[in-house]
């Protein structure tokens, strides 16, 4: 920045602007003043009538007063709107200065994150049975899946008992055309026999369905039990996490809000040095410099002050 005059005493910025403009309207006079100076006046004379062609207009005789007196006015003017243009940069500066805290606010702390096992499915339950126990469940899971197709609705057993009523002990085909030969029928079973067979593979049906619901409900009650073991266990990593993440988020809040007091207190302290900084500077004034002096003097005594 430029050096300047500004002080606590001397001309007020709406003095030196009057001024200002005063210097520069007597500049203009003296500028009028030398306009048009030349070295000779040229003159015709038509029919006894003189006439002007070019005006004369000789150098005065206080030109280098008028030009001193000019540059005077300048630099006078000069310095008094340098001096306003640093007041107002000055003012202009602290009004755009902005609060930079010289304190660190604290990192948001990196909350702990417990590593949860996942659930097991029903294949982990199965590959807990031994192998003699999973054999057994195949070994059983095909009796009974082949025994009850067999006497089951629909089955070879079921259509057996059921049609065996309906069976005739005589038929009669047609070898020729027109002429009926009989069909004699031999029934294999009865009705006892196909009942006695129907009740001893539904014995079996059973105990063989019944062992397989046995390694089913065996293999859910390990899949829930194991299940309910890993909840607990996840449970108590994630409570362990959860007061872990307590106390940094509150360690972190009281270190925060003491940081965010402090700003505040420093933000506060800025802006009332700002504004006395403004106030100072507002109050400045144009020390004037003693080769300005008679000008600004004379023109003072004009505005009155």
């Amino acid at each position: 920045m430029k050096k300047n005059s500004l002080a606590i005493t001397g001309l007020s910025l709406s003095q030196a602007q009057s001024i200002s403009n005063l210097c520069n309207q007597r500049a203009q006079d003296i500028n009028a003043e030398l306009n048009g100076i030349n070295n000779a006046e040229k003159t015709v004379t038509l029919q006894g009538v003189k006439y002007i062609e070019t005006a004369g207009k000789k150098i005065p005789t206080n030109v280098i007063n008028l030009i001193t007196n000019k540059a005077l006015l300048h630099s006078t003017q000069a310095f008094l709107m340098e001096n306003i243009k640093a007041k107002e940069t000055l003012l202009r500066n602290l009004q755009r200065k902005e609060f930079v805290t010289s304190l660190v606010f604290p990192d948001y702390p990196e909350l702990s994150r417990p590593t949860l096992k996942g659930l097991v499915s029903e294949d982990w339950g199965w590959e807990q049975l031994s192998i003699s126990e999973y054999n057994e469940y195949l070994e059983c899971e095909a009796y009974a899946s082949h025994i009850g197709q067999f006497i089951h609705k629909s089955g070879v057993l079921d259509n057996l008992r059921r049609n065996l009523p309906t069976v005739k002990n005589l038929e009669w085909i047609e070898v020729k055309k027109d002429e009926k030969t009989p069909l004699v029928v031999n029934v294999h079973h009865t009705s006892e026999q196909l009942l006695a067979i129907h009740e001893e593979l539904a014995t079996l049906h059973r105990q063989h369905e019944q062992r397989v619901n046995y390694f089913k409900a065996k293999v859910k009650n390990l899949v829930t039990e194991e299940n309910a073991r890993i909840a607990r266990e996840n449970g108590d990593l994630q409570a362990m996490a959860n007061n872990t993440n307590k106390k940094l988020l509150e360690e972190y809040k009281l270190v925060y809000s003491a940081v965010q007091d402090s700003v505040l207190k420093e933000q506060q302290e800025f802006e009332s040095s700002r504004q006395e900084e403004i106030k100072a500077v507002a109050s400045l004034r144009i020390n004037v410099d003693i080769r300005f002096q008679s000008v600004i003097d004379e023109f003072l005594s004009q505005l009155g002050k």
